[in-house]
């Protein structure tokens, strides 16, 4: 009797842990992948000013336009309640800033997760006539917004941040855990 209600943890033990080192390990990128445009998924921003994290995915995907892999950026994000700027105004600023032209930017502010920043981009591209996408985000991200990419028919490659404040196993660890959960909240319920 032991040993069949230890299964049942042991067994979600495992799963779970599989999952994180699924999560981990990352989508498999294409290092020369080459798109339409960059989606830019949101971060917080502090009243105006973009968040370390956050600014890392800007300046991924300022790289990605200077080589040549998009024309286009689409950075994502609303504005919460104490700021002063949506994080895709603050994204749009920075990039400017950073020598991207402004017909290159194209921003929604509407979005508040990471479903609703591929729903609303996904609209910014249809507009837009944007057929392609170089998906960027924190590495730990990338699984679950490539899954959901995958679930509304972006064509999108994934393009994870080389400079993420996730560094230590003390940061990144929260951040899988957060992750795992989000992941399984979306297999289940599509959001």
């Amino acid at each position: 009797m032991t040993r069949r209600r230890l299964a049942i943890p042991l067994l979600a033990l495992g799963w779970l842990g599989a999952i994180a080192v699924w999560i981990a390990s990352g989508p498999k990128e294409a290092p020369q992948a080459q798109a339409a445009a960059a989606i830019v998924l949101g971060a917080a921003v502090a009243r105006d000013t973009p968040t370390p994290v956050f600014q890392a995915r800007i300046d991924h995907a300022v790289d990605l336009h200077r080589e040549g892999r998009v024309q286009y950026l689409i950075f994502t994000g609303a504005r919460s309640e104490d700021d002063t700027l949506a994080e895709s105004e603050a994204a749009r600023i920075a990039a400017i800033a950073a020598g991207v032209p402004e017909d290159a930017i194209l921003i929604e502010t509407q979005s508040l997760t990471t479903m609703q920043n591929l729903v609303e981009a996904q609209s910014v591209m249809r507009d837009a006539g944007i057929s392609s996408a170089i998906i960027v985000s924190d590495p730990l991200h990338l699984r679950r917004a490539m899954a959901m990419a995958d679930a509304l028919g972006i064509d999108a490659q994934p393009s994870a941040t080389p400079a993420t404040r996730y560094r230590s196993w003390r940061t990144k660890a929260p951040f899988l855990m957060r992750e795992v959960y989000f992941l399984h909240h979306f297999w289940l319920f599509g959001e």
